[in-house]
């Protein structure tokens, strides 16, 4: 094992701790800081830092949701999120040197799109859950995209709004107290 792999197993389990916790506490449907956080540890710490805890979030929410088990739709969200991991790492390597207010808007547009991308999968992976219990497939989508458009709204505005003015101040923070965070990128934890 590497010599930071020890220091990399706590953090990611004291991350996956705070994000789980965060889903749980009460708060309004589709805002959270899950997705935030699974960003920031890839911009920060690299793509399999960000990817491992967005895996870890995923799978352990799936089964201790307030919502309940997310059974079929469970790859469906981990997918999602680990796509928010990997634009975090992509982001931390684009962006360094970057500062400033146009930072804050790249990162809101990035917030966003990501919160779509997330979106636009879980919602895949509910229609394909109604299709497998009859629902024809056209109805299976509309359905589940239609329901899901005032959420994903929500959604989409509510991480902009934080990735814009939550990330630079958290990311340089992290950075400070991880001494730069170069010493963590991109040695994998499942290697």
């Amino acid at each position: 094992m590497q010599p930071q792999a020890p220091r990399q197993l706590v953090l990611l389990t004291v991350l996956t701790a705070l994000c789980i916790g965060l889903q749980l506490s009460p708060r309004p449907p589709n805002v959270e800081f899950t997705s935030l956080i699974v960003f920031l540890v890839g911009a920060v710490f690299g793509i399999s830092f960000g990817v491992s805890l967005a895996f870890l979030v995923m799978f352990v929410n799936g089964f201790l949701s307030p919502w309940g088990f997310a059974g079929f739709v469970l790859p469906f969200q981990v997918a999602g999120m680990v796509a928010v991991g990997i634009g975090g790492g992509l982001h931390g390597r684009a962006s360094s040197g970057s500062h400033g207010a146009r930072l804050c808007v790249e990162t809101a547009v990035l917030g966003a799109f990501l919160t779509l991308v997330y979106d636009m999968v879980t919602n895949l992976g509910v229609a394909a859950s109604y299709a497998l219990t009859g629902m024809p497939l056209h109805l299976a989508l509309a359905s589940t995209f239609i329901s899901g458009a005032l959420f994903s709204v929500i959604h989409v505005v509510s991480n902009a709004a934080v990735f814009g003015v939550v990330f630079v101040p958290l990311s340089n923070a992290l950075r400070r107290l991880s001494g730069g965070g170069e010493n963590w990128k991109e040695e994998s934890l499942l290697t």
